[in-house]
């Protein structure tokens, strides 16, 4: 094979790849703007996005994990829950929401099409600004370390 079939053979399959990676962001792109357009979901102080696509698989940032449990993401969340104990009807209320909308999340990603399943994966980013912005605001309680999720 001569030096410009290479080429051009390579060019080609670097372009595929280069079309290919370019249409991986514009789904994700197109699935978050699907999300922001839910109003109940676009008014809710945590913003539920996908981080990206893993074939039919999206992965989708969430503030619970099994290092961060629900109260502790409801009370980073809510900096006012962390003056009333779990068991209150408040904190319970705002724990059902959050899986409401989160659930929410999740069905309007599937409805999509191409998307069969979502995996929730820790938003380690959310809680790392947040607790920058916490270092900056005098008067708020200690941030959550999602790390070691204390």
């Amino acid at each position: 094979m001569s030096d410009i079939r290479q080429f051009i053979a390579v060019m080609i399959v670097a372009a595929l790849f280069v079309s290919w990676l370019g249409w991986r962001g514009y789904t994700v792109m197109a699935l978050n703007e699907t999300l922001r357009e839910q109003s109940a979901l676009a008014d809710y102080p945590y913003p539920f996005r996908v981080l990206r696509v893993e074939g039919d698989t999206a992965v989708m940032s969430t503030l619970r994990s099994p290092r961060v449990d629900t109260a502790r993401a409801m009370r980073e969340l809510f900096p006012d829950l962390r003056r009333i104990p779990e068991t209150s009807r408040e904190f319970r209320r705002a724990e059902q929401e959050y899986a409401r909308l989160q659930a929410r999340a999740s069905e309007t990603v599937t409805a999509s099409g191409s998307i069969r399943r979502v995996r929730w994966e820790l938003d380690e980013n959310w809680y790392y600004l947040n607790n920058m912005e916490a270092r900056r605001t005098p008067g708020h309680a200690a941030p959550i370390n999602p790390a070691t999720g204390s």
